[in-house]
């Protein structure tokens, strides 16, 4: 049972905007969502596979939404991103230009690993998940029960076509069983030029006010029959149950809005030490590491304009991440996070306490040994970090991904490591074939040296021996550097076809090869194997303890009519608020709305504030085609709802009150950043992009009326 829903009876309207929803969730909280404005029936909102959840979906890292019975779905710009990249060059670069086909023939693959997934059930499964766990097993017996209860699931359920996977949810309290269609033949369709899909770039990134129309168009395929089948020429459009229905008259201040999507990670029921920890160690390292990435990138994209091209997409997300990281230092040390989560800590155990028995007794014990076990966890903190960054070359890691894939290959499905069972092994192959596009020698070596200069300096008690003796005598920068070289220049797995010959290879095959990336993975693989053993002891204790702390946590916030949602994990959820602005500083507030008359203003010509000529003269003359909000008399570009999303919400339809789609969730605000640890109602804002904005710049700008069409938008 989903402990979270013993409490959805008893939430105030004071928290009402805060909360990752299941939609199995969202009937009983019907009157909260009706008095912010909802006009659908709420139990509707429980149904995958009516409207409109029926017409939601991911791309496994972002949200989309199917827009046309002709399988056109609708998300960021920022995530057909890859398909751009993908698909340009430095002749023809379609993240600069833009593209748009006009015809289905036109459309261009997204990439053998693109996906589109469209859940059709979700089922509780913590009893089948926990059934054979008790007290006495090690942290590695209980790691590998829950780990083999979850392949059981996932074999029972998945058929041709439909992946499954077990979600856990509040640590582990409890377990969901996810069944999704895999469409496997994912096309580009359109994307408007970077100085509209980015317009702002990464400045304006996590700020308001936005002048950014992050959306594009992908569709999706299926063979003739209707069933999931990698790219062909004979594959048709995919027809979805259900489609958006788009409002062309958007929203304006004070109407509800919902989003619906896939968040992926929040951490709103960790400890204080983690918050500590994120504060002291995780994000400043991360910081500083990035920043290097991304110098080594850049000064080698500036030197051959082939990889600049080749890491765009890298780039992109390195700075995301980079700006991210920084506001969540600055709103964790702003929000005195710490303080905040030992004072609830302590009055979570004082409950307790008060409480009384011998069961609440035990609770408190084992949040005690949880602190310690995350305490346990850090301890080789510095060492995961170095190796993770040599493995982060693309090379290394297709040579470790090949000898580990060769290795569990004779095992029995079940038996083999998560990962490398056979469902896996299409995306192992999609990856190794779309490698070249995303790979540069020179660049790929420099990495690897990276994380091996981090590696050389960690205490010889946290070395691989096999690493170290590849390695020699190699200490310096330069030594390093020529270690790597030679590493390179003695393997052809820069080669496509040779990479997909190891891929279908035997362990004999690759014991006997003389490649010296091979050689290298294979001699470091026990090792690495080692290291994956004992973090996965490490969680089996975690999957005991965790779940004890949030079993303590759900029954105090209970007793204090509080919400009780569980932290976001890549599955579907709804949130849902108004439209309305923030005023996050002493003399400070901001409208709910940008306009078109922004972008003029911050346009300099220069990237990223560089809008195309046409745009700029359209917006002079106000030629708004009927697109333009009448009570703001212009076009409006973002707006901003009270919304609690985080990062896998991205192109989220934004819905009005009756399920129409108004708008794409694509960022949030400064002060929302850290929300992902702490949701602050006042402060916490989504920005999405204006679905006015989006139907003007594909009519007036770009003519894509074919597109506008297709999704049943009345013609200018």
């Amino acid at each position: 049972m989903l402990a979270a829903a013993v409490s959805l009876g008893l939430i105030s309207s004071a928290h009402a905007v805060e909360g990752m929803w299941q939609p199995a969730q969202l009937p009983g909280i019907a009157a909260t969502l009706q008095q912010h404005g909802l006009k659908l029936a709420p139990n509707t909102l429980a149904d995958l596979t009516a409207y409109p959840l029926g017409a939601i979906v991911s791309l496994g890292g972002c949200t989309a939404s199917f827009v046309s019975p002709d399988g056109l779905v609708v998300s960021n710009h920022h995530c057909v991103y890859g398909a751009l990249q993908l698909n340009s060059t430095p002749e023809n670069n379609l993240i600069a230009k833009g593209f748009l086909a006009r015809t289905h023939a036109e459309e261009l693959s997204a990439g053998p690993s693109a996906r589109v997934f469209v859940t059709e059930e979700i089922r509780d499964v913590t009893r089948e998940i926990t059934a054979k766990l008790n007290d006495g097993m090690s942290g590695a017996e209980r790691y590998k029960a829950i780990e083999l209860a979850i392949k059981e699931q996932v074999k029972a359920c998945e058929s041709e076509g439909y992946r499954c996977d077990v979600y856990t949810f509040h640590g582990g309290y409890s377990y969901q069983l996810i069944k999704q269609m895999e469409i496997k033949d994912v096309r580009l369709v359109y994307a408007p030029p970077q100085s509209i899909g980015k317009f702002g770039g990464d400045v304006d990134n996590w700020m308001w006010p936005r002048h950014t129309g992050d959306f594009g168009y992908l569709r999706a395929y299926v063979s003739k029959d209707g069933k999931s089948a990698s790219f062909s020429k004979d594959n048709v459009p995919y027809k979805p149950r259900h489609v958006l229905k788009v409002n062309a008259k958007g929203v304006e201040a004070g109407d509800y809005v919902m989003v619906t999507g896939y968040p992926g990670r929040t951490n709103r029921y960790r400890l204080a030490d983690e918050v500590q920890s994120a504060i002291d160690w995780t994000y400043p390292t991360q910081i500083g590491i990035y920043q290097d990435t991304l110098d080594i990138i850049n000064t080698a994209g500036k030197a051959d304009p082939k990889v600049a091209v080749k890491y765009a997409s890298m780039v992109a997300g390195l700075n995301n991440y980079l700006k991210n990281f920084g506001g969540q230092l600055e709103g964790l040390r702003r929000a005195d996070a710490v303080e905040v989560k030992h004072t609830q800590e302590a009055k979570l155990e004082a409950w307790l306490k008060q409480q009384g028995g011998a069961e609440n007794q035990a609770l408190a014990g084992d949040i005690g040994k949880l602190r310690q076990a995350i305490a346990a966890e850090r301890a080789n903190r510095d060492r995961d970090l170095a190796l993770g960054l040599v493995e982060r070359s693309s090379l290394f890691s297709t040579a470790v991904r090949l000898v580990h894939l060769a290795k569990e290959r004779p095992k029995a499905d079940l038996e083999r490591d998560a990962g490398y069972q056979q469902r896996d092994w299409v995306r192992i192959e999609g990856g190794l074939k779309q490698l070249d596009r995303r790979y540069d020698p020179g660049v790929d070596q420099q990495l690897m040296a990276y994380g091996l200069k981090r590696y050389a300096a960690l205490p010889q008690a946290q070395r691989l021996p096999a690493l170290d003796a590849w390695l020699g005598d190699a200490k310096t920068p330069e030594q390093i550097k020529a270690r790597v070289a030679a590493l390179y220049a003695g393997s052809q797995l820069g080669n496509a076809d040779t990479r997909l010959k190891w891929f279908a290879a035997d362990s004999q095959a690759i014991d006997a090869s003389d490649d010296s990336m091979l050689k290298l993975a294979r001699a470091v693989q026990p090792e690495l194997q080692k290291m994956e053993d004992e973090r996965d002891a490490r969680a089996g204790e975690m999957s005991k303890l965790r779940p004890r702390y949030m079993q303590a946590m759900i029954a105090w916030k209970e007793s204090q009519g509080l919400p009780v949602y569980p932290d976001a994990n890549s599955s579907l959820r709804v949130t849902f608020g108004n439209v309305q602005g923030v005023a996050p500083r002493d003399g400070v507030s901001y409208a709910p709305f940008t306009t078109v008359a922004g972008i003029v203003e911050k346009n300099t010509g220069i990237e990223p504030f560089d809008a195309p000529k046409a745009e700029i003269a359209a917006i002079k003359a106000k030629a708004f085609d009927g697109y333009a909000s009448p009570k703001l008399g212009t076009l409006p570009v973002n707006f901003l709802a009270d919304l609690d999303i985080t990062g896998g919400n991205s192109g989220s339809p934004a819905l009005d009150a009756n399920g129409q789609l108004v708008g794409l969730a694509f960022d949030g605000n400064w002060e929302s950043v850290s929300g992902d640890w702490l949701f602050n109602p006042q402060l916490n804002r989504s920005i999405q992009v204006d679905v006015r904005y989006m139907l003007w710049v594909m009519h007036h700008l770009d003519h894509a009326d074919n597109l506008l069409k297709e999704m049943g938008v009345p013609a200018k």
